[in-house]
């Protein structure tokens, strides 16, 4: 296996993060369990969500947790990779918007 920096045991550590930091640790895992819970949205629809924003956020830890279970509730390979599209679209967009920014700035200080 290729050593890299993000270690894919580290994920199973992530439970740990209670032990510095208790109650804040275990807010977070009750409002994290709670957001992926059945509601308007079914299970398998917030994990595909879930995996288009892992890539967005480029984080392999989620990347890797969400691929596994995406696959785990029935989520197809070219249903992933068209979420992860969708994802870079809206990523790629909002950067692109921020240019009128830049547009504006320069505007103002050519006027």
């Amino acid at each position: 296996m290729q050593k890299t920096y993000y270690d894919p045991a580290d994920l199973r550590k992530f439970g740990k993060i209670t032990e510095w930091s208790e109650e804040l640790g275990n807010k977070f895992f009750e409002y994290y369990g709670k957001v992926f819970e059945e509601g308007a949205l079914t299970a398998r629809e917030k994990s595909l969500i879930a995996l288009a924003v892992a890539h967005t956020e480029q984080c392999p830890y989620c990347i890797d947790a969400y691929t596994k279970d995406g696959l785990q509730r029935g989520v197809t390979k070219e249903e992933m990779m068209e979420a992860i599209h969708v994802g870079a679209a809206i990523k790629s967009g909002a950067t692109l918007v921020h240019g009128v920014q830049m547009m504006n700035k320069v505007n103002k200080l050519d006027g």
